[in-house]
């Protein structure tokens, strides 16, 4: 069993405080403590595929595919922010994204030309060189302002409140769009940057092609007996890890991918929990999705099954893994159906089965 001491548990309460939200604050908490990179392969472990007949261990692609036609803004625009303001938008000249899905969905609508910073969650290629100047809960309001922005886009999960209330109270107007939790979020989200932008009419484009393709690829998820999938989130520097409940925003993506979140049906009903002996024999994983840095902190495959309790479960004996970049696998945004294609590649593999053996 995992013991874990006082400031051990002190760290976990502040992860489960900030993972709250899901997509943002898992993907900021990671790539803050291990940097930019988001196409690294893990350890013994793999990435994502980009392609449905793409081996287990080929990466999702790291860069946007942005529509075949710019839009060009037609602004002012009034919209409603997700926390209920209505902002007023007069220019996109300059415009800040404070997550990597967001900055993901501005560059894909054909306007990242018009992006000048970038939260360390944006790790596509076209977003490369922008000047971090956020990590999702530790926005620096001095860093934003000090770029003159014309918009600001924020999740309902960014913070400090205190940050965010002071570049509104500057007069930029910051725009919150609702955190993504799952597949059903990723045209709503699309059309909320887009219409702010003054561009709703790519919003529905982006939209559409984003369902078809995903629908796609949940046409060609194998039928049969559902694996059971946990979602674990390691942080080997820190002794952390949890495993993902009903709340953890993995759920969504693991039921497309034709299985069973282990956590949320084994009775975790709250976004992650310290993982135990005890909670690991409930799930039960036939196979265990993690990012792909937080498999590495753990020293790949090999050290994953190095931590109690993990070796005694089915996707620990048979080392069924599956691992995609933390920058993109919770984002539920333009490139979710990539994400898709490599978790279903990964989990069931040539023979069915999927894993690192």
């Amino acid at each position: 069993m995992w013991q874990s001491t006082k400031g051990r548990d002190g760290t976990v309460r502040r992860l489960r405080n900030r993972l709250a939200g899901a997509l943002l604050s898992v993907l900021a908490l990671t790539l803050a403590a291990t940097g930019c990179g988001g196409s690294s392969g893990a350890a013994s472990g793999g990435d994502g595929g980009a392609s449905r007949a793409a081996p287990a261990g080929e990466s999702v692609a790291n860069r946007v595919e942005p529509l075949a036609k710019r839009p060009e803004p037609r602004l002012p625009v009034t919209v409603r922010s997700a926390d209920g303001e209505r902002v007023t938008v007069e220019r996109a000249e300059r415009i800040v994204p404070l997550s990597g899905s967001l900055s993901e969905i501005v560059f894909t609508l054909g306007l990242g030309d018009r992006v000048v910073a970038r939260d360390v969650t944006a790790t596509f290629e076209q977003a490369a060189g922008l000047p971090v100047v956020t990590r999702g809960h530790d926005v620096s309001a001095e860093s934003v302002l000090s770029l003159k922005p014309d918009l600001v886009i924020a999740e309902t999960t960014t913070g400090p409140e205190e940050a965010v209330g002071q570049i509104r109270a500057a007069g930029v107007p910051v725009l919150f769009v609702e955190a993504a939790k799952a597949l059903d979020d990723v045209g709503p989200r699309i059309e909320a940057v887009a219409d702010a932008l003054g561009v709703p009419a790519a919003g529905k484009e982006l939209t559409r092609r984003s369902e078809q393709r995903i629908a796609a690829v949940r046409g060609d998820v194998p039928h049969g007996e559902k694996p059971r999938v946990a979602f674990l989130y390691l942080r080997g520097s820190a002794s952390v890890y949890l495993i993902g409940g009903a709340d953890s925003g993995a759920g969504s993506l693991i039921e497309a991918a034709g299985a069973v979140d282990a956590g949320a049906a084994s009775g975790l009903d709250e976004d992650f929990t310290a993982i135990t002996s005890e909670a690991l024999v409930e799930a039960a994983p036939d196979a265990i999705l993690v990012m792909s840095k937080g498999l590495e902190s753990v020293g790949g495959v090999d050290g994953l099954v190095k931590i109690p309790g993990i070796a005694q479960t089915p996707a620990g004996m048979d080392r069924r893994v599956v691992s995609v970049e933390d920058g993109v696998l919770l984002n539920y945004g333009p490139r979710t159906d990539q994400v898709l294609e490599s978790v279903v590649a990964q989990l069931y593999g040539e023979d069915g089965k999927g894993g690192d053996r």
